[in-house]
């Protein structure tokens, strides 16, 4: 049963082109480290109104389905007061990831995140032994970790730490440490600077940022910047350092309270990548969960700030219900965003830059960053959240930037 579904999941990646043309040591490094070796004997599965535990030794076809889902599904494989807090990501996102880093034998590498140790190990297999440090902020994580990338033949670094500051609290990373290629497995919502601190002129940083996608960065030759696009739709868990949202969306996933609110748009729509990555950049701080239509015919979409207010949208044909609670109407910021995302030539997520420095961080589209004190890069708009600036549209949209999955970019 484990070894049928090791090889359903690496069938499924060839049948979809998942695999990284640019990069064929991905493919090779997965298929010699599956995913089980790294996996606890206790993953969690998601029933609709809870996680429960799925346990190797109880079922372990069912285990082994869970360590071995589709290319697009991930394996959490810890739960903490009701909310994952670590898992196993998706095999067709940490392949565009890997290959995004332009990882080369005998680069040194530091990983934010080690988790399971599964893509720890995957780095190693390029990078070589000894090549490899990882940080992981939960000690028992990291123990984990330490004892399934040695059985799998590795030898990493694994030290427990914050990977979001200096990263060695336990005093065993040299504050001086460069290297090669960075690479997170979390999702941050501003790039720590230490990042680029630790990583030399010309290297390269690849991380998840905010909950729609994943960035590729390369620091500048001064050191005093690092510039990149993104590169692929993606969702990971945040650092352990941002306060989670209350409860999910599990206290307005009804919608029967709260007042009626307007939203011109169709729900299906709000579900496209691009659309929700311009509305990630214009509402940081408003998180989007959508669910395709099912069985009865309904799409629906879930929008909260974290703190007390939410939106509720429901689809039927082409009439949306939606309501509302909170201080905020994020049903009406939410169609505000997304007119002034088409003012400016509705850009796809591969269209969008990240350009960061000590202190600030730009989000921009066209062929070139903004300056530190312009509202605007030669070429295109600095984007700035709605709450921070009044954005109107631009005389004309951004030079078009063809993105596709794979791209690795500058």
């Amino acid at each position: 049963m484990l070894e049928e579904r090791r090889r359903r999941l690496l069938s499924a990646m060839t049948d979809g082109a998942l695999w990284p043309a640019d990069s064929p040591w991905v493919r090779e490094a997965m298929e010699a480290l599956p995913r089980d070796r790294f996996a606890p004997d206790s993953v969690w599965v998601w029933t609709g109104e809870r996680y429960e535990a799925v346990h190797r030794a109880d079922t372990p076809g069912a285990w082994a389905a869970e360590v071995h889902p589709d290319p697009y599904g991930s394996t959490v494989t810890q739960v903490t007061d009701g909310m994952p807090t670590s898992s196993i990501s998706c095999a067709a996102v940490v392949a565009t990831m890997l290959d995004s880093l332009v990882l080369e034998p005998g680069h040194r590498v530091l990983e934010l995140g080690t988790g399971s140790g599964w893509n720890a190990a995957l780095l190693a297999e390029r990078a070589g032994q000894g090549q490899v440090t990882s940080i992981e902020i939960d000690a028992g994580l990291a123990a984990h970790a330490r004892r399934r990338i040695e059985a799998a033949g590795h030898r990493v670094r694994v030290i427990t730490g914050d990977g979001d500051g200096d990263g060695h609290s336990d005093g065993e990373l040299p504050e001086d440490a460069a290297f090669d290629r960075v690479i997170s497995t979390y999702a941050v919502e501003r790039v720590p600077w230490t990042w680029v601190q630790r990583t030399r002129p010309g290297g390269r940083i690849v991380t998840p940022w905010g909950h729609t996608g994943c960035v590729a960065l390369t620091v500048a030759q001064d050191g005093a910047s690092a510039t990149g696009w993104v590169q692929a739709p993606a969702r990971f868990m945040p650092s352990r350092r941002t306060e989670r949202p209350f409860s999910s969306f599990e206290r307005v996933r009804d919608g029967g309270s709260g007042v009626p609110a307007a939203f011109p748009r169709s729900v299906q729509a709000l579900s496209h990548p691009d659309v929700l990555f311009a509305l990630r950049v214009l509402l940081p701080d408003v998180q989007v969960d959508t669910r395709a239509a099912g069985a009865d015919g309904r799409a629906a979409a879930w929008l909260s700030d974290g703190r007390s207010s939410w939106a509720v949208l429901q689809q039927a044909g082409t009439s949306v219900n939606a309501r509302r609670g909170g201080e905020r109407d994020l049903a009406d910021e939410a169609t505000r965003a997304w007119t002034v995302w088409e003012e400016r030539g509705s850009p796809g997520m591969y269209d969008f830059g990240l350009h960061i420095t000590p202190d600030t961080q730009h989000v921009f589209t066209g062929d070139d960053p903004p300056g530190p004190h312009s509202p605007h890069g030669p070429h295109g708009p600095c984007w700035k959240p709605l709450a921070d600036a009044q954005v109107t549209a631009d005389p004309a949209p951004p030079p078009a930037r063809l993105r596709v999955p794979g791209f690795r970019g500058p």
